[in-house]
């Protein structure tokens, strides 16, 4: 988007991102001024400042206080803000390819059921609750794992940003762990389960909060998240509609948490929801295995 010779945006459009020219915001840096996105937003002590700021790398503005910036949701601001997400990303890639040599290691994998050509597995009936976490991170079919890690890319680097690390890995491992335990509750003892899109359709559930707490125009992710829900219900697919809304709703549940915390009881609030949920997680675990014991 053009700006005028003078640096300052034209009244009759709306500013892009210094740092990410294709992103409309309405958003300024409280110190130098530079329009700035939700991925470049760093929560400061009043209004937010860019990243440059933060390092007191920008030559203007007096120097950094000694109370250092935040996140939007409080966390730590990092030097590489996509950290956690590169590591998610590799984490599953590998088990990917490792998986992919070895269908054995699946077998111990798989949330329930069966794992062709192993057959039945102990599954977490039989106490194996390490499948609940393990299935987030196991994929077998190519396209599956390119949707999921492709989405993983798009949505996490911005909610990493605006969370801070170890909020954003909050949220996706319980949001992973919440589609596992629906999908353990509803589905048939010998169907089995695996992906991340249970911990992918959380953290779109935590976008959607975090565009509406900035008042971004959500009808992008909106419609994104109905066409993924459109390929989610249908059964040409056989696709695990449970994992994916119950990754959902922890999203938002925890997405609001984070953003909506008051600042006096920011980490209680924060962190308070991720236990509420983590108990709902294995309550509904106790309560599918005591119906199949």
């Amino acid at each position: 988007m053009e700006q005028p010779a003078s640096g300052a945006p034209d009244a009759q459009s709306v500013p892009s991102c210094y740092r990410h020219p294709g992103r409309e915001t309405g958003v300024r840096c409280t110190r130098c001024e530079r329009p700035i996105c939700p991925e470049c937003m760093i929560s400061a002590s009043v209004g937010f400042q860019c990243p440059e700021c933060v390092r007191g790398g920008s030559g203007s503005g007096p120097a950094p206080s000694a109370s250092r910036p935040r996140t939007l949701a409080g966390g730590t601001v990092a030097a590489d803000p996509r950290l956690v997400t590169k590591v998610l990303l590799l984490v599953n890639l590998v088990v990917f390819f490792v998986g992919r040599s070895s269908e054995a290691l699946l077998d111990h994998m798989v949330l329930v059921g069966e794992w062709p050509p192993y057959g039945p597995t102990q599954g977490v009936a039989e106490g194996e609750w390490y499948r609940l976490l393990t299935s987030v991170f196991a994929h077998y079919e190519i396209w599956h794992i390119a949707f999921n890690m492709l989405s993983l890319w798009w949505l996490g680097g911005p909610l990493e940003a605006a969370l801070g690390r170890a909020r954003y890995l909050a949220l996706y491992l319980v949001s992973g762990l919440a589609g596992s335990a629906l999908a353990y509750l509803l589905t048939s003892p010998y169907t089995s389960t695996l992906g991340a899109s249970g911990a992918i359709f959380g953290l779109f559930g935590a976008t959607a909060v975090l565009m509406r707490r900035l008042r971004y125009d959500m009808r992008p992710v909106i419609a994104l998240l109905a066409i993924n829900m459109i390929f989610t219900f249908n059964p040409a697919f056989n696709i695990s509609w449970q994992a994916h809304i119950g990754g959902l709703v922890a999203g938002v549940v925890i997405g609001y948490a984070m953003v909506h915390a008051p600042r006096e009881r920011r980490a209680l609030v924060q962190y308070g929801t991720c236990a509420l949920v983590l108990v709902i997680v294995v309550g509904m675990t106790i309560l599918r295995t005591l119906q199949l014991t």
